[in-house]
């Protein structure tokens, strides 16, 4: 199984935090159960790289397993750029992806064969 998460939720809704997390969740439980798995933060989804990075964040150590494990692929480079976070995407030393016109490639992902869950 190939699974592509795509976290376009941002941070200022009250559901957002539950979105972020469970794109963290998916990925984690994909990998467990040996499928491929990427994790890509596009649109407003871009913002969290700097939340899941702070020490003090509750799913800190989440984010740690699920990036130490290779599962995130990149941030999109236009949306982090609008976002206003493309420095710190810069800093994390996660790819900025800008595939299509700027951003990650749908059309990529599903000819690799990736089912994609959007968040």
């Amino acid at each position: 199984m190939k699974v592509a998460i795509i976290l376009h939720e941002g941070t200022e809704r009250g559901e957002s935090l539950g979105r972020a997390v469970h794109a963290l969740l998916y990925a984690q439980e994909v990998h467990e159960a040996g499928g491929e798995v990427q994790v890509v933060l596009d649109g407003a989804g871009t913002q969290w790289l700097a939340r899941f990075e702070e020490p003090e964040f509750p799913y800190a150590a989440l984010y740690q397993r699920v990036r130490d494990a290779g599962l995130i692929s990149g941030a999109c480079d236009y949306c982090a750029g609008a976002f206003g976070v493309k420095p710190s995407v810069e800093a994390s030393g996660l790819p900025l992806v800008d595939e299509y016109q700027g951003h990650p490639s749908l059309v990529s992902l599903i000819r690799d064969g990736y089912q994609v869950v959007v968040l």
